[in-house]
């Protein structure tokens, strides 16, 4: 199985930074695209930023020029770096990651989240 675990989740006051961590872990063979969600109870779970393989992004728009995605490949890795904190970036962010198993079954997997909060 491919498990995914975060950290780095804080509070954190407005104008600060926090920088999230995931790592894949598992019976992986190669992991494809990663990316971070968020969700705020009673609203849709809404992607903030992915990154391909191949180091590709895309940034929703209410985050770009303040947060920043990377991988480790090496390490199965994916990291959020998040600067500039409004409250409205307050939520619960989920990590995804599209990954192939050692039998060659491709799923996405989801982390259990991890909080930011930010006061203002």
């Amino acid at each position: 199985q491919v498990q995914l675990v975060e950290s780095g989740g804080g509070l954190v006051q407005a104008g600060g930074s926090l920088r999230l961590t995931c790592a894949a872990s598992g019976n992986i063979f190669r992991v494809n695209a990663m990316g971070w969600y968020r969700q705020v109870p009673g609203k849709q779970r809404e992607l903030v930023a992915a990154i391909t393989s191949a180091g590709n992004t895309n940034y929703a728009d209410s985050v770009k020029d303040r947060f920043t995605i990377s991988r480790d490949n090496a390490k199965n890795t994916v990291y959020l770096q998040m600067n500039s904190l409004k409250p409205e970036d307050a939520a619960v962010y989920y990590c995804n990651a599209d990954a192939t198993n050692l039998v060659g079954i491709r799923n996405v997997y989801w982390g259990q989240g991890t909080q930011v909060t930010v006061s203002s």
